[in-house]
């Protein structure tokens, strides 16, 4: 096979060798070399996808028609693994809040659509959370938009400790995040919840400013888990975070700093708060 040299070969759009650029005569380690030159080439462009594609394109070669393990180039491995990181890293990056460093509304998203596909091999129900911070404009206005920043970064941190296993944070939008927590009970939901609010209420927040204070108010609806005849038919997760919409609303109209819930048709409030006075009725009908 002649010699290609990746610097004179030429590709298209999508980057593939040029018909004329693949001068070959068929045989499998000149293929190898070939594709490894162009996704070197590629790669150096910044070209990460096509020089992947090349890279495995490579493997097949090697590992066509053959019963044993093959002795991959180690440089080829080498760049293999490299491009494997960097395509991760990418990927969670693109998928996490640039300033909290909790997950954004892409993954939020996309993870209720798994969860509502796994519902079926939950033996309880899903959660969700939606979190407000209260009198959050005060804070930024009196302390600053960029303490106001660390005191975002320091609440989730907080919702974030001792989470269910599968359980998330995700930023909704401003000063709200969501938590989800799939296959959990309902008793499980609030005490997890009214544990994060109890964590933010009892958190030094005067070690960042004198005289700071931060606390939470917290919407929470429960779905049980599918094939629970005894209970309506599920609802959707954009539904259900429609309801801890409603339910975070009765959480600030009965004095904020709270966990509104609903239990056997009624709403209440979790922890401290469930000797308040007077709870607001959610502010939209659905249950």
């Amino acid at each position: 096979m002649t010699a290609l040299r990746p610097e004179v070969a030429e590709f298209d759009r999508d980057g593939r060798p040029a018909p004329e650029a693949v001068a070959t005569d068929g045989e499998g380690p000149g293929l190898v070399q070939l594709h490894e030159s162009i996704a070197t080439l590629l790669a150096s462009r910044g070209q990460w996808r096509q020089a992947y594609q090349h890279l495995r394109s490579a493997f097949d070669l090697v590992y066509a028609d053959q019963d044993d393990q093959p002795q991959v180039p180690e440089q080829l491995r080498r760049e293999v693994d490299r491009l494997r990181r960097e395509h991760a890293e990418a990927r969670e990056q693109s998928l996490r809040d640039s300033l909290t460093d909790s997950y954004n509304r892409r993954y939020l998203d996309e993870r209720l659509v798994d969860i509502v596909a796994e519902r079926g091999s939950m033996a309880a129900g899903l959660a969700i959370a939606l979190i407000d911070l209260d009198w959050f404009k005060q804070v930024n206005d009196n302390f600053g938009h960029l303490l106001g920043d660390r005191v975002l970064q320091r609440v989730v941190e907080l919702l974030q400790e001792d989470l269910p296993e599968g359980g998330f944070c995700a930023r909704y939008g401003g000063e709200e995040f969501v938590l989800v927590l799939p296959d959990v009970t309902a008793a499980a939901a609030v005490e997890v919840t009214e544990a994060a609010r109890l964590r933010v209420e009892r958190h030094a927040w005067a070690s960042l400013a004198p005289g700071l204070r931060v606390t939470v108010s917290i919407g929470l609806a429960y779905e049980p888990p599918a094939g629970d005849s005894s209970t309506r038919p599920p609802v959707a997760p954009e539904q259900q975070l429609l309801r801890a919409d409603s339910l975070l609303y009765t959480a600030k109209q009965s004095g904020r700093n709270a966990v509104a819930y609903r239990e056997n048709g009624r709403v209440r409030l979790a922890g401290a708060a469930s000797g308040r006075r007077g709870i607001a009725e959610p502010r939209v009908a659905g249950y």
